[in-house]
């Protein structure tokens, strides 16, 4: 009897072990954004001209997805979607509309984390606020979920480059005064802390950088120096004349003249773009190095993304909201230590909204109906993990001329701008974007293409109908229902048309600075 009770204790203390052993087992998971970061304005992704090792360490170590598009490409809406792995139109958060309502908040992916024991922290732009109802008409802006982490280093608006300036870092200004390195040594601090804790951590930063006002870290001056960038093939206003006339209409194109007006400005402007983007990299360096040092290097999965894309004066574009190439897409890049193999580079078409449901999943838990995303660890571990064919992009925001919604798959984009007045028509454009990356040449009145139009057109269809479905019923998200429907009529859209850029901009002076 004595040997019976021996071996059952034995075997209930093996139990709870195993149980903590389980524990400690899970993941910690790195999220890091960066702001207007596109895909193309990275070393491993075939642009000579930057200097990004970590980042390209990260691609030849973990894996690296070539075709990853934000699906609505400004930064409020694009964070709003990496937390909560929804469409914007279910978030219902962006600039314009409105915040993003507690309850929502409540089904993002720090939120699932942190009440199934994780350790979260967030530091760096937020983005986006949080309602928590008190304002009659839900457009506090200013109210950011502070509490809802166990380790808070945000900060409301744009933020600043300047350390000093953001008050939950400004304790490391005396030794990195540019705030990029500054969220760096936070991230250190913070790996320690969660680490006492005894809990796997999520840790969360998104970078101000490269946002304007382009004022990259002096530190890195000497990475650049003297050096002459060559202008992406697309670039200029000649490589603009075949683009809808809606998508001439608003800031991107209007506005940003730094790009365009003389060599010696662009020259600037890309050289202080490419720096903001050296620093990130090496932000991305120092989190490495506090991870061995610190002992959580071989179970912490690194996952670096960019909220948007950012147009650098393709097609005479500046900024980003369009549905473009550069404006669309950013860097995805997933290092996961426990990989036995290399994961190389994936073409399957991912965006913004599969973040949540691969960090979820990661994380052992299961995936919210809500969440419109994919889980990426199949696609992680095989060339054609998911059998996902096409995502929607959209756009929300400004003047009603550039708010459209498209379709695009890994080799054809269509575009579809619903906007109609005097000036112009309802405009579709057709890309083959397999061939033809730097989209310049439309072939939607090309007979050959006729089968792929029809196709690409009931995709379309199909994502409008979702929409119509599933757009929440507050902050003018259902009228989109209406505006993007291909049967529309002018009279129909009518009524929900708020201004064009010549109205929204009347008595104001366009922002063309990059200090």
């Amino acid at each position: 009897m004595k040997l019976k009770y021996i071996l059952q204790w034995v075997i209930f203390f093996g139990t709870i072990g195993s149980l903590s052993a389980q524990e400690n087992k899970r993941p910690n998971i790195i999220f890091l954004l960066s702001d207007d970061h596109t895909s193309i304005a990275t070393g491993c992704y075939g642009n000579d001209q930057v200097v990004t090792p970590n980042m390209d360490k990260l691609a030849e170590t973990g894996v690296q997805f070539m075709n990853h598009y934000n699906t609505t490409s400004i930064c409020m809406a694009s964070r709003a979607i990496y937390m909560t792995g929804m469409f914007e139109y279910k978030t219902g958060c962006n600039f314009e509309h409105g915040p993003m309502r507690k309850e929502t908040f409540q089904m993002s992916f720090p939120m699932i984390l942190r009440d199934a024991g994780y350790f979260t922290g967030f530091a760096g732009k937020f983005g986006f606020a949080v309602s928590d109802g008190t304002d009659p008409s839900d457009k506090n802006w200013d109210v950011l979920p502070v509490d809802q982490f166990d380790v808070w280093a945000g900060g409301l608006g744009q933020t600043k480059y300047q350390t000093a300036k953001n008050k939950y870092i400004k304790k490391y200004a005396d030794k990195y005064p540019h705030s990029t390195r500054a969220y760096a040594a936070w991230a250190h601090d913070f790996i320690a802390e969660a680490k006492d804790s005894g809990k796997p951590f999520c840790m969360s930063i998104s970078f101000k950088a490269p946002h304007l006002p382009f004022t990259p870290d002096v530190y890195f001056d000497a990475v650049y120096e003297g050096k002459t960038y060559q202008k992406p093939a697309n670039y200029g206003a000649e490589n603009g004349e075949h683009l809808a006339p809606q998508a001439k209409t608003g800031r991107q194109y209007k506005q940003y003249e730094f790009w365009r007006d003389t060599e010696e400005n662009y020259q600037e402007a890309i050289k202080r773009y490419n720096q903001l983007i050296h620093g990130v990299d090496y932000a991305i360096g120092m989190i490495r190095k506090s991870l061995e040092e610190l002992g959580v290097d071989d179970n912490t999965i690194i996952i670096y993304a960019g909220d948007n894309g950012y147009s650098c004066g393709a097609h005479n574009l500046g900024g980003k909201v369009l549905p473009y190439e550069e404006a669309s897409k950013s860097p995805l890049l997933i290092f996961d230590p426990r990989m036995k193999t290399k994961g190389g580079q994936r073409e399957t078409i991912t965006s913004s909204i599969d973040i949540a449901p691969t960090i979820l999943t990661m994380a052992g838990l299961d995936i919210p109906n809500n969440m419109d995303g994919e889980n990426l660890i199949p696609l992680m571990n095989k060339k054609k993990g998911i059998k996902r064919d096409h995502i929607p992009l959209m756009n929300f925001f400004g003047n009603d001329e550039i708010q459209e919604m498209s379709v695009v798959t890994k080799d054809w984009k269509y575009i579809y701008w619903q906007y109609e007045d005097d000036r112009m028509k309802p405009t579709e454009e057709l890309y083959y974007v397999g061939k033809d990356r730097l989209e310049m040449t439309n072939v939607i009145s090309e007979k050959k293409y006729q089968k792929q139009l029809h196709k690409m057109r009931a995709l379309y269809d199909a994502q409008v109908k979702q929409l119509k479905e599933n757009a929440v019923p507050y902050h003018d998200y259902q009228k989109y229902g209406v505006l993007f429907d291909r049967n529309s009529s002018a009279e129909d859209k009518k009524p929900f048309l708020r201004g064009t850029y010549e109205e929204q901009m009347k008595g104001k002076k366009p922002k063309n600075h990059f200090n």
